[in-house]
């Protein structure tokens, strides 16, 4: 039955070729994605030989808990890490100082991840949410690489798709040796899908962990220069926007400046080749605007378009009130515990879908839920006149946060039972 599926990705990439070499996100990287390294990956390290793979930037950060703990608990092993988009990696260059090697993710073809798997040698590979790529699974497992699922989750409303594609192709999960899933439903839904109940868990989500920043106050007010926000002024911050919400939001800043006239705004959309579309909207608002990427050179405006990647949890640190984009429009919101993890009151909108989890966790706790745009301006304005309000709700959901943290170091202590004793005990007698 895999041989349907590995004819099926042989069309596919040749069909989407066009678009693999020229979109924008996509087209760097070709030799990496098609399995073809001109160098060696011997970083010096011993074993094991750990892969981990994240989609995009976010899952990334996601999963650096994770390899903070790796590092801990394996002095001497050899981090691997892959991603997507381009995005993803500049991020890893920038960030992820815990990975021995960074590169985009094979296609998932077979001759592709096959070169993959031989030439990266992971005695295991660590997969993250849904990642489940048919062919690298079977390439991983007939190199003899353990494989894990960590911050696992199934769409509910796609099980039925799951069950079709599984029964068509061979189902990937029977080569899974570790499911690490969010929540008991999660574990639920991955029994559903024919994972083996003895190697299902739930250990909790990664992402928790990475949500508190331990930042110098001196890089803090250093940030501050850079986007332009004058000293004491409140900030506004409206964290991964999305098409159309820029829109609501301008009118509502507007009118909050006619009582709060020293009040800033930072936009932060959730991508930002958009930020040049932010800025025409703040001008069509008769708002100045600037791009955070200017840096001090940029001088001071009333609305900063916050167009770099990675600095999104260190700029919600800067917030006085914070509202989190994707829920005013139908696309199922965004992470709303990294503001609240800074200590900052996270205000959202009724479109939550994806985030039903981070959502009890907050409300009741630092989070406020509002229904409509209007209601967001009320409650800002609201909270801007009671700063003592700010306080307490910043407080509440800093607790939020540290309470469900904890599954990064879970994880790794089921992972390391997949590794052979000797690989996963000699880097530590190395270290000694």
């Amino acid at each position: 039955m895999h041989l349907l599926y590995a004819a099926a990705s042989w069309v596919a990439l040749l069909l989407l070729s066009p678009l693999l070499l020229f979109h924008p996100k996509l087209r760097h990287g070709i030799p990496f994605r098609l399995g073809i390294y001109r160098r060696s990956f011997d970083t010096g390290r011993g074993s094991p030989r750990i892969w981990l793979h994240g989609a995009s930037a976010g899952d990334l950060l996601s999963l650096q808990p994770m390899m903070r703990e790796l590092r801990a608990r394996l002095p001497g092993a050899c981090i691997i890490v892959t991603t997507i988009t381009n995005s993803g990696l500049a991020m890893a260059r920038k960030k992820l100082s815990e990975a021995d090697v960074l590169l985009h993710a094979p296609y998932d073809v077979g001759l592709c991840t096959g070169r993959a798997v031989a030439q990266l040698r992971p005695d295991l590979l660590v997969l993250e949410y849904t990642e489940i790529w048919p062919n690298l699974i079977r390439s991983a497992h007939l190199g003899g690489a353990r494989i894990a699922l960590t911050n696992g989750r199934f769409n509910p409303r796609k099980l039925s798709r799951y069950r079709a594609l599984f029964g068509a192709i061979g189902n990937p999960l029977e080569r899974i040796d570790l499911f690490l899933m969010r929540s008991d439903e999660e574990a639920e839904r991955a029994l559903l899908l024919g994972a083996a109940p003895d190697r299902v868990w739930v250990t909790g989500n990664t992402k928790f962990d990475a949500l508190v920043l331990d930042v110098p106050e001196e890089r803090d007010q250093a940030l501050r220069g850079e986007m332009g926000l004058p000293p004491g002024a409140p900030v506004l911050m409206a964290g991964s926007t999305h098409e159309g919400e820029e829109e609501l939001l301008l009118p509502i800043f507007r009118e909050l400046r006619e009582r709060w006239p020293d009040l800033r705004l930072v936009i932060a959309p959730r991508y930002v080749e958009r930020a040049g579309r932010i800025q025409a909207a703040a001008t069509a608002a008769g708002l100045p605007s600037r791009l955070r990427s200017r840096g001090s050179a940029g001088g001071s405006a009333p609305v900063t378009v916050l167009d770099t990647i990675g600095e999104l949890a260190a700029a919600y640190r800067l917030a006085t009130v914070v509202f989190v984009g994707g829920s005013f429009v139908t696309r199922g919101g965004q992470n709303v515990l990294e503001p609240a993890g800074q200590g900052k009151p996270v205000l959202f909108g009724p479109h939550m879908e994806n985030f039903k989890d981070s959502v009890q966790v907050l409300v009741g706790r630092g989070g406020i839920q509002v229904a409509t745009p209007e209601q967001l301006g009320k409650v800002v304005a609201e909270l801007l006149s009671r700063p003592e309000k700010i306080a307490e709700l910043g407080e509440l959901a800093h607790g939020a946060v540290g309470s469900i943290r904890g599954a990064s170091a879970r994880n790794v202590e089921h992972m390391l039972r997949l590794l052979p004793r000797g690989r996963a005990a000699a880097p530590a007698a190395a270290a000694t």
